[in-house]
Order: structure tokens, then sequence, then C-alpha cells
């Protein structure tokens, strides 16, 4: 099951005895276990978390068979089931796989099982795997799709009751990972700062969100692009706050500017963007935005821009200028020139 029809059952009170959560998106994981401690328990004494790298699954299996003190419903949240790996980690106990498989063929009606594998994909192909997929229900949390990302940037606005200006997506898909947990807090932080039923511009986003290194190189191209060479100085320094050294930065823009000019020139042969990223071997969204900018250079203003990226790096590393003014400087040729 995916995660929104996982949270669609719990919601409907369709509990089953036993869940496996499987997948290394955590914001689902948590999300779906604080679902389950809201619909399942009374009494929060009644919930048992365990780490099955540090205890076995026939203790944490007691636990679950034992009636509940407070309340109607126990709640056992078991994570690293590394039983369910295609290699299982090497512990110091053994876990008696046998001990669970009787438990899913008959669970108790007062406890419900959570085993937690935060693993990518689990081995289907064994024994205890199929049992757990024919006798409980196993929701799969891996992150979402680039394509899904600006579906889940709308539905968490919504939830806070802000809007998402549409020049403003393309801020958010520039600067934001996949990572869910990292988006939800992001908006939170800008719906305090906009207020409720506010409207997040492209302007507000490019202020507040917070910037990673790769965002900050695009950024720096798009200052090139836009001929701004005051905007192309504040990334630099906000880059240089995150430590980055100036040969480091060269060496982005060297692959942002790269990977435009290679698309333009595919471009222009006529391949399509997925003949584009198995020629380039990199990451489906890298060459989109790569198509979106190429049509702002020509071939000529590519080449000379490599140019100046690379003797820039040659001068750095000769010592032929301090670091920092010869990046200053070549931001300069670049949007002057």
């Amino acid at each position: 099951m995916t995660y929104k029809e996982v949270v669609k059952q719990i919601k409907k009170q369709n509990i089953p005895e036993v869940i496996l959560l499987y997948g290394t998106e955590n914001y689902f994981i948590q999300k779906i276990t604080d679902l389950l401690v809201k619909q399942v328990l009374s009494d929060e004494d009644n919930l048992s978390t365990y780490d099955l790298t540090e205890i076995s699954i026939q203790e944490v299996i007691a636990d679950v068979e034992t009636y509940p003190f407070f309340g109607d419903k126990k709640l056992i949240i078991a994570t690293n089931p590394t039983f369910l790996k295609a290699k299982p980690d090497k512990l110091s106990f053994e876990h008696q796989l046998e001990v669970l498989e009787q438990y899913l063929e008959m669970p108790v009606d007062y406890s419900v099982l959570v085993l937690v594998a935060p693993y990518e994909k689990i081995d289907e192909r064994k024994k205890i795997s199929k049992l757990l997929k024919k006798k409980g229900l196993v929701g799969e949390c891996n992150p979402v799709k680039e394509y899904e990302l600006r579906d889940w940037i709308k539905n968490l606005s919504s939830q806070l009751n802000i809007t998402i200006a549409e020049e403003a997506f393309d801020v958010f898909e520039n600067e934001l990972s996949t990572d869910l947990n990292i988006i939800e807090k992001e908006l939170e932080k800008i719906s305090l700062y906009i207020g409720e039923g506010g409207v997040v511009t492209k302007e507000i986003a490019e202020e507040l969100l917070s910037h990673t290194i790769t965002s900050s190189g695009l950024r720096l191209v798009d200052s090139v692009m836009d001929g701004d060479l005051a905007k192309a100085i504040r990334v630099y320094k906000d880059l240089e706050k995150m430590k980055e050294e100036p040969i480091a930065l060269i060496g982005l823009l060297a692959f942002q500017f790269r990977t435009i000019l290679r698309v333009k020139l595919l471009k222009q042969k006529g391949y399509s963007s997925g003949q584009m990223q198995k020629q380039i071997g990199v990451h489906p969204y890298v060459i989109k935005i790569a198509m979106n900018r190429e049509a702002k250079f020509s071939v000529e203003r590519l080449e000379y821009i490599m140019d100046q990226l690379a003797e820039t790096d040659a001068i750095m590393k000769q010592g032929r200028m301090e670091k920092d003014l010869a990046f200053e400087l070549l931001l300069y040729n670049l949007i002057k020139k």
C-alpha cells in the first residue's frame, strides 16, 4: 500500500493487528506512527518501542501478548527488523522467526504490532516477508519522485492554509530536495511570516527558503543569465557563509554551465530529454533545469564562460591572485562582458 492508502485505512479505524512499514522516507513513517498512537491508544502508557538490533523478536512478541494494564489496547513499535533484508546484519543474538510466524497466524486482538524497516526494499522472497504481506498491512514509505514534488508542496501548503504562487514553484523545486520533513519545516516557517491565507510569491520564497549549496549554484547561474552582478555577489557571500571555497564554487559553476552547453548541443542534434539524460549521465531533473536555461545562451557565450572558469581556476591554483578577489572578478567578467 502507498502512504496515502495506509493513512486512509487507519483513519477509518480499519487497523490490523500487525503492520509493516518499510522505506527510507522518515516523514511518512513518523506521520503513520503518530496517527496510530492517536487512533489506537487511550493511554500512552501502553506504547512500547524496541530496536530489533538490540532485542530479539521473541522478546517483543512476549510483550505483544501480555495483556495491557491500562486502557483497552497496546501499541508496540519495533524498528530495524534486519531479518527482512536480503543480507541480515550480524547480531549478538538470534531472532527466532518461528515465534513471529506463529504469532502472525494467531495474533491477539488487544495489541497492534508495528514493524518499521527503514530500508528502500525488503526481501520479498523470504517466508516471513510473504507471511507479513498475507496476514498484515504492508505500507511502502519511500521518498516521493521529482515529478510528485509540486503536488506535495501544494498539499502541505493547503494544510497550512497558504497558497504558493505559480512562479514560486520553480524556486521551491530548485532549492528543496524531495525530503518532505525539510519541505514541511520550510513551509511552516514561511506560513508564520505571511500569515494564514497568505500567498507565497517568488520573492518571498527566494528570501526565506534555506539555500543548499547546489541550489545556490543554480542561483549564481540565474544571476549571470539576468546580468545581475549585485545578486551574484549576494549569492556568493551566502556560499561563503556555508564555508564553500572559491575553487569548489568554480567546479560547481563549471558543472552547471557544462551541462547547459551539452544539452544545447544535443538539442541541436534532435535529442529528446530522455536521450540527453542517458548521454550525459545525470539526474533527469538536472536535464530539465538545463533545458530551461540553454535558450538564453549562445554556444559561443557558453564556450566563453567555460574558458573564463578554466582561466580563473588556474589563477587560483597557481596563487596569482587572492581567491576571493579572483572569484568576484570572474563574476564581473561573466556578467559585464
